[in-house]
């Protein structure tokens, strides 16, 4: 009986609505009154095109079309927003009327109170209201709130008006506006102020950044961000386009500050990526800036050379075509641009197909560099490089498991060297390579532990034919576990690691339930001594001992260190612990490189660099982080910062110290504060609300 009153009740409703949707209502009790309403009693629950209402009782006037609902009066809607309220008159799709007593809350995050709520179509209206995402506790004002004699939730627009808006700090009076617009916490995309920061430094002084988005329609959109400060007027611009195929954004930034009176000073960076199909991509990084402290004046980056890119990538099957020209700006002392040098071109094409049991691949390649210096010295020399190649590899396992891999190559490279009276002539080489290597994996398991251990042995060869060119692309050699079994372990194609030579080591690897290790150690025998840097661990008849382990554990925990040992003593190592766990997320690394003069190192370097976050709590999270010279016994950056959220608020502290200095910049601090308003546009929820307290 009761679902059959129910499913009369909903029919009315149709009836009434002119409507075809479907309705449908649950209560407790269904009649009809002496006035010829149709009320509903007791636990009612009505459903309407994805709008939910719950309340005491429900009458349904057919004089008026008009339903009359007592209260406590609970509305949810498709998009999530709720309200609440004591007594409403709606229409029977609930959604143009009436609300008296009512509370309309937006994504579980903003609440807005008012007198009185009138419903009308996509419009809500809202008369007295009071609008905060901050929990409210009797008797007591919330953190923030925004007041107004009427506020409008435009909800196609995804937008909050307020006439005569008051902003509110535990009910202390900051701020009177006549009108506001805001988002509501369902648009990402809303044009507007965006919360403001500030920021301090010893060369500008306190200053404030205004940032203001601004939508081009549903693919882009521009922020401008003026920023004041005593010694400084900026405009900063940021601009962002979606296209089919691809991703565009442009940064930049005007500058007339009393640092540089000379020039208007700024900088431009182009970021993007396309994809125009057949499995091509071309990307792009390009930054142009007026002078080489302006980056660091400004907080954008402190790095001492500037590079700029073009990549293009085809993959198609097994071919495959990769392409990069670069540009390089330097502002290191000592060091000039136009000698680095400051142009970078590369570009191969390659193809792998099935061959002899294992996988042949060919392609030819080109690699240029241009520098901008005049002359005829190392310093002006400019260089071209076409060549071609084909690498064979193949392994097979063999008896009780033993590995046995070969790989054969050959290369054919010309060179054409401009602006050396050296070379004045093309230089043709062909160098043909081969090596095979032995590996022995021997496993153990024992319960939840699984160890593996290989003894490797790889011997290789290398032949050249013709001249060497000049050595500009294999100058920063390095031994590592990557390619201490390699048949090619010079980075560039000017230099090679001529004659027979031999490498041993063992590779140790353990899994277990909460951990997983590594380790490596070897070294490399010679016939022929290799010129290489003494750094690098390469050179000689005898290499440096490669000794290199890494340790994961379950939480997020790893570190991983490298040495290269000569005659026992350590050389270049590095150590490095990355974190990330649920409370904790660290990154600390410690670099030793000894003198040399091949690296344009006259004297050692050593420093360790760290940056964390501790998170105790959903509503705290510490950041410190810090890099200190070793050699020098000096710091040489440190920062500090601190973040407090709530459900409402987040507060964010930062205090940054650089005490390196150049001919350009001195040392120098910058504080940071930044605070942002929980509850307004799209973004990530505030943290838990605490309990209210008598």
């Amino acid at each position: 009986m009761r679902r059959l009153l129910a499913t009369l009740f909903g029919l009315l409703l149709l009836a009434a609505a002119a409507r075809a949707q479907q309705a449908s209502l649950m209560a407790d009790r269904l009649f009809i009154d002496a006035e010829g309403r149709l009320v509903a009693q007791g636990n009612v629950q009505a459903f309407h095109e994805g709008t939910i209402l719950s309340a005491a009782v429900i009458a349904y006037d057919p004089a008026t079309d008009r339903l009359t609902i007592e209260g406590p009066i609970l509305i949810r809607d498709p998009s999530g927003a709720i309200l609440t309220a004591e007594r409403a008159e709606l229409d029977p799709r609930l959604e143009d009327g009436l609300l008296r007593g009512a509370r309309l809350v937006l994504s579980r995050q903003l609440q807005i109170a008012a007198n009185r709520i009138d419903r009308l179509g996509g419009l809500t209206a809202m008369t007295g209201a009071a609008a905060s995402s901050c929990q409210v506790c009797p008797g007591r004002r919330p953190l923030w709130e925004i007041t107004a004699t009427r506020v409008v939730h435009d909800e196609a627009a995804g937008l909050l008006h307020f006439d005569d808006a008051t902003f509110l700090i535990r009910g202390v009076p900051i701020l009177w506006l006549p009108r506001l617009r805001l988002p509501d916490p369902e648009n990402p995309r809303a044009a507007g102020l965006l919360m403001p920061s500030l920021r301090t430094t010893d060369r500008l002084g306190p200053g404030l950044r205004m940032p203001l988005f601004i939508p081009l329609g549903p693919s882009r959109d521009i922020t401008l961000t003026p920023y004041l400060a005593p010694a400084t007027r900026t405009l900063e611009a940021r601009y962002r386009q979606a296209f089919l195929a691809g991703d565009l954004t442009l940064r930049g930034a005007v500058t007339a500050d009393d640092l540089d009176v000379e020039e208007t000073r700024g900088f431009l960076q182009a970021e993007g990526e396309f994809r125009p199909g057949a499995g091509v991509t071309l990307s792009f990084d390009l930054t142009t800036v007026s002078d080489e402290a302006y980056l660091i004046d400004y907080g954008w980056s402190d790095a001492d050379r500037l590079a700029s890119s073009l990549r293009i990538e085809r993959a198609t099957g097994p071919a495959l075509l990769t392409g990069e020209l670069s540009f390089i700006r330097s502002f290191r002392e000592g060091e000039t641009t136009g000698s680095l040098p400051p142009v970078l071109g590369h570009l191969e094409d390659s193809r792998r197909w099935t061959l002899g049991g294992g996988f042949l691949t060919a392609g030819i390649g080109a690699d240029g560099h241009l520098r901008t210096a005049e002359g005829t010295t190392e310093s002006a020399r400019d260089g071209l490089r076409l060549g071609a190649f084909a690498d064979w590899r193949a392994g097979r396992i063999f008896g009780p498991g033993l590995l046995i891999e070969g790989q054969a190559r050959i290369d054919l490279d010309v060179w054409r060297i401009a602006d050396d009276p050296a070379h004045p002539d093309p230089i043709l080489r062909t160098a043909p390579a081969g090596a095979v290597t032995l590996r022995l994996p021997l496993a153990r398991h024992a319960g939840s532990i699984s160890d593996l251990l290989q003894p490797i042995l790889s011997f290789g060869a290398t032949g050249a034919w013709g001249d060497d060119p000049p050595d500009e692309d294999s100058r920063l050699a390095g031994l590592d576990g990557g390619n201490l079994h390699a048949l090619r372990r010079l980075p560039g194609e000017d230099r090679l690691e001529e004659g027979a030579r031999l490498s041993y080591g063992l590779a140790w690897t353990r899994e277990a339930g909460g951990y997983a290790a590594t380790a490596v150690i070897g070294r490399i025998l010679r016939d022929l001594p290799l010129s290489a840097s003494d750094a690098s661990g390469l050179s000689g008849v005898t290499s440096a001992t490669l000794a290199e382990a890494r340790l994961d554990l379950a939480d997020g925990f790893a570190l991983t260190a490298r040495s290269l040992l000569e005659d026992w003593n350590f050389g270049k190592s590095e150590a490095r612990i990355d974190w990330a766990g649920n409370r904790v997320t660290l990154s600390a690394a410690y670099v030793h490189l000894p003198a040399d003069a091949d690296e344009d190192r006259t004297d050692a370097a050593a420093e360790w660099t760290i940056d964390g976050e501790w998170r105790p709590s959903d509503r705290w999270a510490l950041r410190a982080g810090g890099r200190y010279d070793l050699v020098a016994e000096a710091p040489a950056r440190a920062s500090a910062g601190i973040v407090w959220r709530n459900e409402c608020v987040e507060v964010d502290l930062s205090a940054t110290r650089r005490y390196t200095e150049s001919s350009s910049q001195g040392p120098s601090t910058d504080f940071g504060v930044a605070v942002n308003l929980l509850g307004f546009r799209a973004g990530a929820p505030g943290a838990r609300a605490g309990t209210c307290r008598n």
